[in-house]
């Protein structure tokens, strides 16, 4: 094993680096200008039982330090997911691959989970039930402990990978919320989704977009994450996948010392397409810089006082 390697739910992994769901689509636009292989995994786009228009535009607006998005789950369904993604994707990613799964009800989530269980090239399972961007579905399993653990135990009925439930922020209690899903059979928690934002348009004195409120990603949430992973990651014994405002091989080692075994990167896809390649290309100078042998050394190990 090399001194970036981790292993996550029982998968070993080059490196932690992560590109989150929803910003690295399936991969192979990526893999046009940089081999993708050099990544741990990837989560790819968000996929639920049938196939998402997505919602009415526009969806992007920016903000200082980040940008919010309500592009609402737009993906073809997890039938076409598998018989047309997965094989453009198995030409360009030779690893385990992270398949991101919402839904709109415990048989969505079922149903769509144990499908992708039988694709070979899926590793783990994301279980999002922490989207801001849909209306009756994703992250209203994510605010109640009660219901994160029935999504979590109904998946877990049909499927044999492991389980990564991705939770939301947009909560009182995280902590709550991860200890039901671990008691519940997850295999993994990865936190954190997008926080809840809006922009208003001046001019118009409209939301500037048309779903009014979105996901709010960007460097801006990064110390909310961090505190976040810190909490979940000392209240469980399964791993944590950290995320959140990443965008330095620096931010990376802060989420693993906060207790994350793996670490996502999202808006930061968006806004250099070569950001993951870099942070992996930058892990091994930032680890000497602060003296570090491998990454395992440092999940979790964050000095208390």
């Amino acid at each position: 094993m090399g001194r970036l390697n981790v292993n996550l739910c029982g998968i070993e992994m080059d490196n932690p680096i992560i590109p989150a769901s929803g910003t690295f689509g399936y991969g192979y636009e990526f893999a046009e200008i940089y081999d993708i292989n050099i990544l741990g995994t990837f989560s790819f786009k968000g996929t639920t039982k049938e196939g998402r228009f997505g919602n009415p535009t526009p969806r992007i607006a920016e903000c200082t330090a980040g940008m919010i998005n309500a592009v609402g789950l737009q993906n073809p369904g997890v039938e076409k997911v598998i018989a047309e993604e997965l094989p453009k994707l198995k030409k360009c990613f030779h690893k385990p691959v992270m398949a991101n799964v919402s839904g709109f009800s415990i048989h969505d989530y079922a149903y769509t989970c144990a499908l992708l269980d039988n694709e070979e090239q899926v590793g783990w399972l994301e279980v999002n039930v922490s989207c801001p961007n849909v209306h009756g579905g994703g992250m209203s399993f994510g605010t109640s402990p009660d219901a994160a653990a029935e999504v979590t135990r109904a998946v877990k009925a049909v499927t044999k990978k492991p389980v990564i439930v991705k939770l939301s922020p947009n909560v009182t209690d995280i902590v709550a919320i991860a200890k039901a899903c671990e008691e519940a059979g997850a295999d993994g928690i990865s936190l954190i989704n997008t926080l809840l934002g809006m922009r208003i348009d001046l001019k118009t004195r409209k939301p500037v977009i048309a779903n009014t409120m979105g996901g709010f990603s960007g460097p801006a949430i990064f110390p909310v994450a961090l505190r976040m992973v810190y909490q979940v990651a000392h209240a469980v014994n399964i791993p944590v996948v950290g995320g959140g405002g990443v965008s330095t091989a620096e931010n990376v080692i802060e989420m693993m010392l906060a207790g994350a075994t793996a670490v996502e990167v999202g808006a930061q896809n968006l806004v250099n397409p070569m950001a993951c390649k870099e942070i992996i290309e930058n892990l091994p100078a930032a680890m000497d810089k602060y003296h570090i042998d491998n990454l395992n050394d440092i999940i979790g190990g964050v000095k208390n006082g």
